[in-house]
């Protein structure tokens, strides 16, 4: 009886080799990712700015003083140097600068990742349904992401703040993912312009399947990967428009965000009068959006086994 029962799971395991594909595809693609320096280093970054997100739900807490957008010291009426009470000094009418920092991190993330997030499923769904529809669909679709992509994002935007005065963080989100879908679509069409033609897409034609199964359960799957490659760089972009509209006074003024912070430095004249408030946030802008580069860089290498070739001969 034990030898049937032995005899009988290993030809179970024989059977079902992959009972968990998605997690071995993970865990080999992160035995590949933590051998990259460059994405070690922005896995690194991304790790801090997530944990100054984290941190800036508690100093409103220990003291309404630190809250960035209401809080001041009632002891201080202009903007100061570092010191112990306020690690990274203060503003102009002395709000933490530091919190704002902390603050700042978190509104990054919220546009960068929803932006993000929204333009790449926005991209991915009409790129699918143009690559495998064809004809007149394809033909449309696309051109209509031709029209969108030749428009400048940041510029579109600024003309709609002009007509409609200052817009909520939430509209700038979906006005950025509005205008930064084509590229992705592009991509992903040419994608399924090539796995349509697979065999295993035949098959599922053959068995009946729906194009929407066809899709959404076969050629999805495929695509994934590319789509999250791209929302890295992606990410970097939303963090840059909102941070370019709000130092240019378009953004949410309900919010403190880093380009807010640059802004508030820039009209108050304390440009080059006040570098402790100053470097702060265009440091901030400038690692955190290099930190998604990074890892970008990193998953380019471990989607395309080509560039891992190329890495181990030099």
């Amino acid at each position: 009886m034990r030898e049937n029962r032995s005899t009988q799971t290993s030809n179970d395991n024989k059977r079902n080799p992959n009972k968990f594909p998605m997690v071995e595809r993970f865990l080999e693609g992160w035995s590949v990712y933590k051998e990259n320096l460059i994405g070690k280093i922005g896995l690194t970054l991304l790790v801090i700015f997530a944990l100054m997100a984290l941190c800036s739900f508690f100093p409103p807490m220990i003291d309404p003083m630190y809250h960035p957008m209401t809080g001041v010291d009632p002891q201080i009426s202009h903007s100061t140097s570092p010191s112990w009470r306020h690690w990274l000094g203060t503003d102009f009418i002395g709000r933490d600068i530091l919190c704002q920092l902390l603050a700042g991190a978190r509104i990054a993330f919220m546009v960068g990742i929803s932006a993000a997030f929204m333009s790449i499923l926005l991209g991915t769904v009409v790129g699918m349904i143009a690559g495998y529809s064809g004809k007149i669909v394809d033909t449309l679709l696309m051109r209509l992401a031709d029209m969108i992509l030749v428009m400048p994002t940041l510029l579109v935007v600024l003309i709609l703040s002009s007509l409609f005065g200052q817009l909520n963080i939430w509209t700038i989100v979906l006005l950025i993912a509005l205008f930064r879908w084509p590229g992705v679509s592009r991509v992903i069409r040419a994608q399924t312009l090539s796995l349509k033609e697979r065999p295993f897409i035949e098959a599922a034609k053959v068995t009946g399947a729906s194009h929407f199964r066809i899709i959404f359960r076969h050629i999805m799957p495929n695509v994934l990967p590319l789509s999250l490659l791209y929302m890295t760089f992606r990410v970097t972009s939303a963090i840059i428009i909102e941070a370019a509209l709000a130092f240019l006074g378009f953004g949410d003024p309900s919010t403190v965000s880093w380009g807010m912070m640059l802004q508030w430095v820039w009209k108050t004249g304390h440009m080059f009068q006040a570098p402790y408030w100053l470097l702060p946030p265009g440091i901030c802008i400038s690692l955190l959006t290099l930190a998604f580069y990074m890892m970008g860089r990193a998953m380019e290498e471990v989607l395309d086994p080509r560039l891992r070739k190329e890495v181990a001969q030099v």
